[in-house]
């Protein structure tokens, strides 16, 4: 993006938005089905056989007929570009096909389990900006101080910690050895899933998910706040006598917004990739989960579909990044 005009009376933010969507849709669309075909692809070339990985431990049990008929029954003897192909062309008329691993159709697997991955990203996400939020605007506003030298130093050791640690860490703190928070799953055992349950069951692993996500944001704003009060607009006010409050709240603050927005869009693949591993964790029932289990079962309708809806929400987050801060900053214009 770049820094538009003063006076642009010809394109309104709104039209602004609409331009950057419809260039985003024109290169996602390909993206995606590149990335769909690239999925076959590898998978194809894993040197595991997803009949084996069906018939689980019994595979042994059959002759070579019955293995050659059963793959032609499952569509395991096409080629890896027939079998894209074919998947293409059905899920265009919605037809997702059939997941071994789950033994369901993939539309009953992604309703079973997308709203779920949404909650815990939802909730995560909200940790992670409101969190890095606070702790980039007080280290941002007093650069070198006590508290920017304290949160600094904790983002930088945070950010080399693996969320799957951070997970683990989060299970023996709060779970084993404070016993505020249940360490996995959505209820109790033989307890019925109700909304009450299921957020108690949501803090740790929303809490996890944040906090792999913290330090980047962290540093992140501040980077951006102690860039923007060294700028011309905020010498400017503090030349004219403003009281510090009110060039950190109007001037410095708002000029931050827009980079940290960015970085929120940018950070969503690793959002992402940290939700799988908490998923996993914490025995969510989300498709990070099921993305785990379809690659490890070869399960081609499903990984293939979970790969183009993970392409898809960073697409759609970077854009929604991207188009807030084209509605925050009049100057910025869309080149797409």
């Amino acid at each position: 993006m770049v820094l538009a005009g003063p006076l642009d009376p010809l394109v309104t933010r709104r039209a602004r938005i609409l331009r950057l969507a419809g260039r985003r849709l024109g290169f996602g669309v390909p993206l995606v089905l590149v990335v769909s075909l690239a999925t076959f692809g590898l998978a194809a070339a894993s040197p595991f056989d997803p009949l084996d990985a069906y018939l689980g431990g019994v595979g042994d049990g059959y002759t070579e007929a019955e293995r050659a008929a059963l793959k032609h029954t499952l569509g395991l003897d096409q080629s890896w570009f027939a079998s894209w192909w074919h998947w293409l062309a059905n899920a265009v008329t919605g037809d997702l096909g059939y997941s071994r691993a789950y033994h369901a159709p993939v539309l009953q697997v992604l309703g079973d389990r997308l709203g779920w991955t949404a909650l815990l990203g939802l909730a995560g996400s909200v940790v992670a900006v409101v969190l890095a939020g606070v702790l980039g605007a007080v280290a941002g506003l007093r650069p070198g101080g006590l508290a920017d030298r304290a949160i600094s130093a904790l983002a930088v050791v945070l950010q080399a910690v693996p969320p799957f640690v951070i997970a683990l860490g989060s299970v023996l703190l709060f779970a084993v050895t404070l016993r505020l928070f249940p360490a996995a799953g959505l209820t109790d055992p033989g307890a019925a899933i109700t909304a009450g349950s299921a957020a108690r069951h949501l803090v740790l692993p929303a809490l996890a998910l944040g906090l792999s996500q913290v330090p980047w944001l962290v540093l992140g704003l501040r980077e951006a706040i102690t860039r923007a009060a060294g700028s011309d607009a905020v010498r400017g006010a503090h030349a004219r006598g403003l009281p510090r409050r009110i060039v950190d709240l109007r001037h410095i603050l708002p000029l931050s917004v827009t980079p940290f927005f960015a970085l929120i869009g940018g950070r969503l693949p690793e959002l992402l990739v940290g939700a799988t591993v908490v998923e996993t964790v914490f025995a969510w029932p989300g498709l990070g989960d099921a993305t785990v289990n379809s690659a490890r079962a070869l399960d081609f309708p499903l990984l293939a579909i979970v790969t183009v809806l993970t392409v898809g929400l960073v697409l759609l987050g970077n854009l929604a990044a991207d188009a807030a801060a084209v509605a925050v900053d009049p100057r910025i214009e869309a080149d797409g």
